[in-house]
């Protein structure tokens, strides 16, 4: 009769449990892979899948009990960690998001708003545009496979070890807004640009020809003016959103 001792039990199981609950902790966070849509049997059985296929590359990991406290603080270490990658991702996101808010606010569309189902927030219609076009753009670059590769790449960086709180010395989300904020503004600074030099020659004209209505045609022209320059910045979207996107993947890899 065959038979299996604890030891070897834990040989086999514990050096993929601990790539398992990273991935899975990225999928909890990370945008597109987080969405509602997608089932959490899916989610578990891909994370076990890309969990099996990483283990060529990664480093030999502690093999202890599950049921000691240094264990616990080791699943924490695993969560968190996986967490922190798909927040950094979401922060890519949300400053794509912002840029399509502040172009909104220009236009005169922040008073269209629509429910989010992927955020169950509400959204402008500019922001809601972006963000659809940096989940295009996510797939298309294969920024889920980006994800994956750093999540295999940060068990280098960031070891399995009883110390789940020692990612935020390295890695300091908390100044992550500064990013956002900065990130977000740059891409919308053409469009931005181009509605403010409109609103001056708007108002040059209200005070040079005064009989004219400015209210009436002053928000077809804002409108007209920035659906024109989001037709010729929206190609441009890839750059900001990479160079974001490896800006805060790097802080994961050796």
């Amino acid at each position: 009769m065959i038979g299996f001792s604890e030891a070897q039990l834990l040989q086999w199981i514990v050096p993929l449990l601990w790539p398992l609950l990273r991935v899975l902790g990225l999928f909890a966070a990370a945008p597109v892979l987080s969405m509602r849509a997608i089932p959490t049997r899916v989610r578990i059985g891909l994370g076990l899948l890309v969990a099996l296929g990483v283990q060529p590359v990664l480093p030999p990991m502690p093999v202890l009990p599950l049921d000691t406290p240094a264990a616990l603080a080791m699943v924490a270490q695993q969560v968190f960690i996986g967490v922190t990658i798909g927040f950094a991702a979401k922060v890519v996101f949300t400053a794509i998001e912002f840029a399509g808010e502040i172009i909104g606010l220009q236009m005169g569309f922040n008073f269209a708003t629509f429910f989010d189902p992927t955020t169950s927030g509400q959204s402008t219609v500019s922001a809601r545009l972006f963000n659809t076009m940096a989940a295009w753009l996510f797939v298309v670059v294969n920024g889920h496979l980006m994800l994956i590769e750093v999540v295999a790449a940060s068990f280098r960086q960031f070891p399995v070890s009883d110390h789940p709180l020692d990612l935020l010395m390295h890695v300091q989300p908390q100044v992550w807004g500064a990013e956002l904020f900065r990130y977000g503004l740059w891409i919308a600074l053409p469009t931005v640009a181009m509605l403010l030099f409109v609103n001056l020659v708007l108002g040059m004209i209200s005070r040079v020809a005064q009989q004219l209505q400015i209210f009436s045609i002053g928000f077809a022209v804002t409108v007209s003016v920035g659906l024109i320059g989001l037709l010729l910045t929206l190609p441009l979207l890839q750059r900001p959103m990479l160079a974001l996107l490896e800006r805060l993947m790097s802080l994961f890899q050796p």
